[in-house]
């Protein structure tokens, strides 16, 4: 009798960027949420180092600071990402478009084709919706791969987030968990993970 195995999938780590750079700011800790109530197989990882990359410059692109290489390789090698951007005057805070510029730029983008997730959270009522908005037309413009749906918008995040898990609204945790499984399936089904997407040829446009 044959015996067939069964091999485990291997495990999708995605790398977390928060758009703030407060230490304890919501988004943050709605990172660190989703992080905690991943389902099996998925694994978050926080990016601590958003502060120590600098300002654009095209004059820098030959020479790329400590902070900026850092900072691309660990996008390049992640399998996906999840962005949690607040909302700062109806829009993405700076902090983040910078970085998008740093990873998007050249032929060697590590953006181009990435699968990623976009998320928020605020103490007021419209939950960064104008912030994703925004952030997803930028990043289209870099053809990461962004996932349509589930989305979340997470208001009155004082009254939602805690510090630790036991804190955590339970239909906030549930929610969360949900969107990273989608964020799983989104990777996987990904044909065209890590690599830009093909060139249209003009006359079929």
């Amino acid at each position: 009798m044959t015996t067939t195995q069964i091999h485990p999938s291997p495990v999708k780590n995605i790398l977390c960027l928060a758009g703030s750079l407060r230490r304890n700011s919501w988004n943050r800790r709605l990172l660190q949420a989703a992080a905690d109530c991943a389902p099996d197989g998925i694994k978050l990882t926080l990016f601590d180092e958003l502060a120590d990359v600098s300002m654009f410059n095209e004059d820098d692109e030959h020479d790329l600071a400590a902070g900026v290489k850092q900072l691309r390789h660990a996008v390049a090698k992640a399998d996906g990402l999840l962005i949690a951007t607040p909302e700062y005057n109806h829009s993405f805070p700076g902090v983040l478009k910078n970085a998008i510029d740093w990873l998007s730029r050249g032929t060697d983008s590590v953006l181009a084709g990435k699968p990623m997730a976009v998320i928020g959270a605020s103490t007021g009522s419209w939950g960064t919706r104008l912030a994703q908005a925004a952030l997803r037309q930028v990043l289209t413009a870099t053809e990461a791969r962004v996932m349509p749906g589930p989305m979340l918008f997470v208001a009155r995040a004082s009254d939602r987030l805690g510090v630790d898990d036991q804190r955590h609204d339970p239909e906030l945790t549930e929610s969360l968990s949900a969107l990273v499984a989608h964020l799983g399936e989104w990777i996987t089904l990904h044909k065209y993970h890590g690599e830009p997407l093909p060139t249209l040829d003009p006359s079929m446009s």
